[in-house]
């Protein structure tokens, strides 16, 4: 079996190990400083080892599609070019980077930023049929403003299109790989859940059609990008509300089909999620973050993008509630990607909930005293943890400069969800813990993060 040091092929690009950084919000923007905090933010654990570095969530339009304040752009050949600087970083120290490409849909700040809804009137919600009756009375509710543009079929192929451009300008920057943001609720997640996909067209109305979209997606990105590799987290709906709340959605028999489905299109890797039908904690699960919420400095943050003081404490008790359905299990997707390994020959990537050494070597079948289970993954990622330990790859793998990493290392991260929150009013993604950031400023004293 396979250990976290040994390398991997995804597609024509091999990676030097199995530990990657799973997508995050980076905030960096397009600015004049966005490659520098790029950088900033991405080259650290790199530099510890890590080999693959996914940059998360770049959004393939100039308008719209962003669902976090900060997210960047990747529409202009311009600007993308610009990040040959990050990608040239990450290939000095070994590492591979992938770019992982979105957009919004219905999840976009055009739906639930407030501040921004009054800034850009005129800027349409796309949406791949009319929002289902659970949106449409929250609208009524008043807790979110739904007023979409369905796609046609041919705006359908125009966004696409649309990815397969970026995914060319990220192959000529230096990319090594692309990742489609399959779940979160963004689009490609509407496309595939018979829970937003009502289409009659060659884009609905059957599983299959439903997938047509990572097809298209597929085909424009070869066109335009070459062999360059192509992933996509695969949902599943399990935590989506229970009918008669939800009674259609993905099921994990679902998102295995799917997954097989996209190895017969060409798609060089998989991701498999368990994610609800709505923007919730099933995403990013733990513990409700008391610490963020009460931040005196973020209050004017939250008003704005929730529309005052009274939807900003419906909110955070929704946060609140949600806290308590979405148990952070450890590997909370373990199930879902064993299942998928078994019927799919490509590489299956983990991430969800992973916190200790021992629990990477067990997904991927490398644990001492193993039993007959089979691996879960060929990969794992965390998330959340590199905002605690950026340089976290070195406390994670074996250096044979330095020695071996121990067996029951645990990072740090507790899952308090105070990184998280903050986001939604435009601060940047980093640890907000002192419990935590102390820790870490003693390992950092004692050389837990220095490689040979």
């Amino acid at each position: 079996m396979p250990s976290l040091e040994d390398p991997l092929e995804i597609g024509v690009v091999e990676i030097p190990n199995r530990l990657y950084r799973a997508p995050l919000l980076e905030c960096a923007g397009n600015g004049s400083d966005a490659v520098e905090t790029l950088i900033a933010d991405l080259e650290p654990a790199a530099a510890s080892g890590v080999g693959l570095i996914c940059q998360g969530a770049t959004i393939v339009r100039g308008e719209g599609g962003c669902a976090a304040p900060g997210m960047t752009r990747v529409h202009d050949p311009e600007f993308v070019s610009q990040l040959s600087r990050l990608t040239d970083r990450i290939h000095d120290h070994g590492g591979r980077i992938f770019l992982q490409l979105e957009h919004g849909g219905l999840r976009s700040m055009e739906t639930w930023h407030a501040e921004f809804r009054r800034e850009h009137p005129a800027l349409e919600q796309l949406a791949v049929s009319r929002p289902p009756w659970q949106l449409r009375a929250l609208d009524r509710a008043g807790f979110l403003e739904y007023d979409p543009h369905v796609l046609t079929t041919e705006e359908v192929y125009d966004l696409a299109a649309d990815f397969g451009r970026a995914a060319g300008y990220a192959a000529d920057a230096g990319y090594d790989g692309i990742h489609i943001a399959g779940a979160n609720m963004g689009i490609v997640q509407q496309f595939l859940s018979p829970f937003y996909n009502r289409r009659d067209d060659e884009f609905g109305g059957s599983p299959e059609a439903r997938l047509r979209f990572l097809a298209v997606v597929y085909e424009e990105i070869r066109e335009r990008a070459g062999e360059i590799p192509v992933m996509a987290k695969v949902p599943a709906e399990t935590p989506a509300p229970p009918a008669p709340l939800v009674r259609r959605k993905l099921s994990l028999e679902d998102g295995i089909e799917i997954a097989r489905r996209l190895e017969k299109i060409g798609y060089d890797a998989v991701v498999p999620v368990e994610t609800s039908v709505a923007w919730d904690m099933s995403i990013a699960r733990g513990e409700y973050p008391d610490r963020a919420w009460a931040n005196e400095a973020l209050q004017e943050g939250y008003d704005a993008a929730f529309g005052g003081p009274l939807r900003k404490r419906l909110v955070a008790a929704a946060n609140r509630a949600e806290a308590l359905v979405y148990d952070a299990e450890p590997a909370w997707n373990e199930e879902f990607c064993r299942r998928v390994r078994e019927r799919v020959s490509i590489p299956v990537l983990a991430e969800g909930g992973i916190r200790e050494r021992g629990q990477m070597d067990r997904l991927l079948g490398d644990a001492a005293g193993r039993d007959d289970t089979p691996p879960a993954c060929d990969m794992v990622g965390l998330a959340r943890p590199f905002y605690a330990e950026p340089r976290l790859g070195a406390r994670l793998l074996e250096d044979d400069a330095a020695g071996s990493a121990e067996r029951d290392v645990r990072v740090l991260c507790e899952s308090c969800n105070n990184c998280t929150v903050p986001q939604a009013a435009g601060a940047p993604g980093i640890c907000r813990t002192p419990s935590v950031l102390g820790r870490r400023g003693e390992l950092e004293r004692a050389g837990a993060y220095d490689r040979g």
